[in-house]
């Protein structure tokens, strides 16, 4: 047996197929499975007190000591089964080592939810002997399974972003393949087994054949519920834009009063910096934190109060598409310009547009921009997805995986909240300037239907999570 892995793990659910995936994993010269070896209740098996010699006080006490003991103990190659209600600390110490292999089992939730309640009520969690099958007939519990979907959908969200980060890949397997003694033999080569099997496992029964109808009492009621629910997440709107950090060195405070600004980038910010300023008769504020020195301030700044600014996507994408695209100048990304130019045909000149640009045209152009941004955020283009027309959404997933802001502000209503947070701090608010527009037309002179239509396709989770509708000048 050769291979580049020094175990496996088996991410699954109860009621998946798990125990005859473990059969057929066993019947492999030189691969063991050792059962659920970090279900809190037992250790490997009910009814059994130690795993390779370790007990479960012992391993409750070093989960990583068990991943080891299967390492140095197993003959071959050795793993363990998974599930989402195991310990977490295991979880943590195999899914960031590559050294690990991770295969994925899954089944249709509804059948295994069933499955799950008829093993319950029937207290029969393995067959091998179809003429001791217990049967049942179960209540399908609308809560019960969306709570279970839940954990599972948060377990299996988590794992993957865990492969993705860490550029590990898993070998999937779903509950029919089981059956198909090809794919088996396809995983037992994925572990590094030298000889393939000649037939599958056939000591584990089914133990629930039939159809959904014949087990749920209530089938008619649960055929409704999953009718209306969106429990695969059909319709949920798509992200594909890369996760982003809280990048903390751009929040900013005021010289004395407790207040933390955390911008989205791409949006102006200037105005704020400045009023923030003025808020103490300081000539500028304090930037350029690390995790560590904001969570000091934050410390020495009892009842400091953070919040960030959210601008309508037309108007923050448009500000983008002028300051860094169309216009030369400092601010401008040159080697996307001139690429947006070549390969993507953005009807834009070469150099910053004259007298002769008119409205038309930079609607064009704007709206044409717009359609590299949609698949841009879709992940279909080769150029990076800027910062600066990223979707605030992960702007603010990012800002917070540090902390969470106390407040969102949106720019149309920027001077109440403001005049709100200094009612908050006791202090009196200074004047809140205006924003110089240097674009070559402003928003309000090209914004039509066919703007606002292409703005709500590159931003529709923008649209949904903030409650953004039509924009206004």
């Amino acid at each position: 047996m050769t291979n580049s892995f020094d175990y496996f793990v088996v991410l699954a659910e109860m009621r998946t197929g798990s125990n005859l995936l473990e059969a057929n994993l066993n019947a492999f010269d030189g691969i063991t499975c050792h059962g659920e070896a970090f279900n809190p209740h037992f250790i490997g098996y009910p009814k059994k007190d130690n795993l390779l010699g370790m007990t479960a006080p012992e391993r409750d006490e070093a989960p990583e000591n068990l991943i080891a003991t299967i390492i140095k103990k197993t003959q071959g190659l050795g793993g363990f089964r998974f599930f989402h209600s195991h310990d977490f600390r295991a979880a943590d110490r195999f899914l960031d080592d590559p050294r690990c292999a991770k295969i994925i089992l899954s089944r249709n939730p509804v059948e295994s939810y069933v499955s799950w309640k008829i093993a319950r009520e029937t207290d029969q969690w393995r067959l091998t002997n179809h003429n001791k099958r217990r049967s049942a007939q179960v209540m399908f519990d609308e809560e019960e399974f969306i709570t279970m979907l839940s954990h599972q959908r948060e377990f299996r969200a988590m794992v993957h972003h865990k492969l993705q980060t860490s550029g590990q890949t898993a070998f999937h397997i779903s509950y029919p393949d089981l059956q198909d003694l090809d794919i088996i033999n396809g995983l037992g080569r994925f572990l590094g087994a030298a000889t393939p099997l000649e037939e599958l496992d056939s000591k584990i029964k089914k133990q629930n054949p039939g159809h959904l109808s014949e087990k749920v009492i209530n089938f008619s009621e649960m055929e409704s519920v999953l009718a209306k629910s969106d429990f695969f997440e059909l319709t949920e709107i798509p992200g594909y834009e890369p996760t982003r950090g809280a990048n903390v060195p751009s929040y900013v405070t005021a010289a004395k009063s407790p207040l933390l600004f955390m911008p989205v980038r791409g949006s102006e910010t200037d105005t704020i910096t400045h009023w923030m300023a003025q808020l103490d008769g300081a000539d500028q504020v304090t930037s350029g934190y690390t995790q560590k020195t904001l969570r000091d301030w934050k410390k020495e700044h009892p009842g400091h109060v953070s919040f960030t600014m959210l601008t309508h996507p037309a108007e923050r994408v448009h500000t983008s598409f002028c300051k860094h695209i169309l216009n030369l100048g400092p601010d401008t990304y040159t080697e996307i310009r001139d690429l947006l130019r070549r390969k993507f045909d953005l009807p834009i000149p070469a150099d910053t547009p004259g007298d002769d640009w008119t409205i038309d045209q930079h609607r064009g152009a704007f709206i044409a921009f717009l359609e590299f941004v949609k698949n841009n955020l879709d992940g279909k283009t080769p150029v990076r997805v800027d910062n600066t027309w990223a979707s605030q959404t992960s702007q603010v997933e990012g800002i917070s995986k540090f902390t969470f802001p106390d407040l969102l502000l949106r720019k149309s209503d920027l001077s109440q909240g403001l005049q709100d947070i200094c009612s908050r701090l006791n202090v009196s608010p200074p004047a809140l300037t205006e924003e110089i527009d240097d674009t070559p037309y402003t928003l309000a002179q090209i914004y039509n239907g066919k703007v606002e239509t292409a703005v709500k396709k590159c931003y529709t989770k923008d649209y949904v999570n903030f409650g953004f509708g039509r924009w206004n000048a």
